[in-house]
């Protein structure tokens, strides 16, 4: 496979300003997103004689959309480079310039279905800069420990969780719990939800012909399940977890079982983490397993000053190279199916080789059948999964109030 060089600098740059240019680029509120981000943004920088600046948005994925279109909406300039979610490219389309007239068609190197999702009206509203699937991570000397395996089946992990959890706490540990994910109620619930009720042959709340398919049995049973483990073998501080909160207790060896997006693996596995060494990754559990897709891509605000500079960094931050230093040290997943078969991408990320699977049964949260309502679907889903993990009600009453509420959001048509 033939890269295109690291440093995608054009030779005109000097045309666009007569001099250089600070460009604002959303990295991330905190961790290893904003550490990685920074540092390819400032080598590009210090190449081509602009600044840097990185906007600190809100740790959530949904106050983080309410942001970005509060500054859209003002056609604030803000903002230069813009992240974006795998499920905004729509939403925001009326707000982002086309990159294909600064891609010279490298985007055809990345995986076809992310650029497809990232393609509005035949306009690239993204370039793909790394993708993301819900996976289990467990303490392998602690399943070692109790003679146990990885779970396949979610009733199968709660059975585990709480044979491992009560054999620790009766050694000392009283604060181990046997399962962290995300419960609060924003965006990472509705991924944790979907895998629960996929998980469990629930479907995916709306299908791909937009027809309302929440309300059965196992998407209430799926639900029900999630609640038990509420104050048993998850803490009930997990209802405000997102993803740093759950790595945290899982970091410190105070969780058997964490459900997270891959990036966690590296953190996992530096110095100062209690388990370093001691943690394994597999797919979901489920039958089938069925993980949300995620991943992140890089856009230019229709408001930049500075459009064409700006799209020449994110052709740099998302070019192969970077990718692949951002793997090896950061473990990113790639969105370049070559560097999945990269010896040193695997040799740091030995669960990437084993991520084909995963992403061939990963689920998609349901934006392309709800265009712009799917902010108010998702919503609609993550807050029903909440109130019945609050035990305000059951998992057959919260889908049936759900199919009510998103008949209402479609009205005649999504």
């Amino acid at each position: 496979m033939k890269f295109l060089p690291v440093l995608l600098i054009s030779t005109v740059l000097a045309s666009f300003s007569a001099k250089a240019v600070e460009i604002t680029i959303t990295c991330g509120p905190s961790g290893s997103d904003v550490e990685f981000c920074l540092k390819h943004a400032q080598a590009w920088a210090a190449k081509t004689g602009n600044t840097v600046k990185n906007f600190s948005p809100p740790t959530s994925a949904t106050e983080k959309l309410a942001l970005y279109r509060q500054l859209f909406a003002a056609k604030s300039g803000d903002i230069d480079v813009v992240q974006i979610d795998t499920v905004w490219p729509g939403l925001l389309k009326d707000h982002l310039i086309d990159l294909k007239p600064y891609s010279k068609g490298v985007e055809a190197e990345h995986f076809p279905a992310i650029v497809a999702n990232n393609t509005v009206n035949g306009k690239l509203m993204g370039m793909p800069w790394y993708t993301d699937a819900g996976m289990l991570y467990y303490r392998t000397d602690l399943l070692k420990k109790y003679g146990l395996r990885v779970p396949q089946t979610w009733e199968e992990l709660t059975q585990t969780a709480a044979k491992v959890q009560a054999g620790e706490r009766a050694n000392g540990a009283k604060d181990f719990h046997g399962f962290v994910f995300q419960a609060k109620a924003y965006e990472g619930l509705t991924c944790n939800a979907l895998e629960w009720v996929g998980g469990h042959g629930g479907g995916t709340v709306v299908n791909a012909n937009g027809d309302i398919t929440i309300r059965n049995a196992e998407a209430a049973k799926a639900l029900n399940l999630a609640a038990s483990w509420i104050g048993t073998i998850s803490p009930t501080g997990v209802l405000n977890y997102e993803e740093e909160e759950g790595r945290g207790v899982f970091q410190n060896a105070n969780a058997l079982f964490m459900r997270n997006w891959p990036y966690a693996w590296s953190l996992l596995q530096k110095n100062d983490s209690l388990v370093k060494g001691k943690v394994g990754v597999a797919k979901l559990p489920g039958t089938p397993s069925a993980a949300a897709l995620g991943g992140w891509q890089l856009g230019v605000s229709k408001y930049s000053k500075h459009q064409a500079i700006a799209a020449d960094l994110v052709m740099y931050m998302t070019s192969a190279s970077v990718q692949k230093t951002r793997a090896i040290h950061g473990s990113f997943n790639p969105t370049l199916p070559a560097l999945y078969k990269d010896k040193e991408v695997l040799a740091a990320n030995e669960f990437m080789g084993a991520l084909e699977e995963v992403f061939a049964n990963s689920v998609a949260r349901p934006t392309t059948a709800t265009g712009l309502k799917y902010p108010q679907v998702s919503q609609s889903f993550w807050n029903a999964a909440h109130e019945v993990m609050s035990k305000r009600t059951t998992g057959e009453e919260a889908v049936a109030k759900l199919e009510s509420r998103l008949k209402q959001i479609r009205r005649k048509h999504w």
